[in-house]
């Protein structure tokens, strides 16, 4: 993804916001959902239960993902050991990397992502489903739809899940083109 589209992205939430339009847009959930359905996919096909890459964000960066049968983690950060990881890579141990990522990154950089049906982010909880949630810099979200219990406006609930919904897409396109490569 480009800064331009990236830029792009930050004026269309602002304007969203600022009209008071509190639903997100479905081509930008849609996205989310394809990627991280075609990564499950193709971690089921491969009999993976892990992948990781390099982020593109930073040279210092890596991204993984631990997939469970209807739930997939995954985990992006920076790291001071950048060849270490770029080893284990290469070396396809990728659970390592995730642990790796989970304990040893550098904590202020570290953004975890559960989307608990493993079918993109969803701003709400659906009927008898787990929901989706964002953990950076020490704050989670819990993206169920009830912002007020997390002491915040809709605008600002709908501003968080629409940063992490993008920042997600960039490191589901990241762990699939690595897993594309590795075939």
């Amino acid at each position: 993804m480009t800064i331009r589209t990236l830029r792009v992205q930050a004026m269309i939430v602002a304007a969203v916001v600022l009209a008071g339009i509190t639903s997100v847009p479905a081509v930008a959930q849609d996205r989310s959902a394809v990627l991280a359905k075609e990564l499950t996919a193709l971690l089921q096909q491969r009999k993976l239960d892990s992948i990781a890459a390099r982020h593109p964000a930073a040279a210092d960066q890596f991204v993984a993902a631990l997939f469970f049968p209807g739930q997939l983690l995954v985990v992006w950060a920076r790291t001071t050991a950048p060849a270490i990881l770029n080893e284990k890579v290469i070396r396809r141990e990728f659970r390592d990397v995730y642990i790796d990522l989970n304990s040893a990154s550098i904590p202020e950089s570290r953004v975890m992502i559960s989307d608990g049906s493993a079918d993109g982010l969803s701003p709400r909880r659906e009927a008898n489903q787990p929901f989706d949630t964002h953990d950076a810099n020490g704050k989670i979200t819990r993206f169920d739809g009830n912002w007020r219990e997390d002491k915040m406006s809709e605008a600002e609930y709908m501003k968080i899940f629409t940063q992490a919904d993008a920042a997600y897409v960039t490191a589901l396109e990241a762990l699939l083109n690595e897993l594309k490569k590795t075939s």
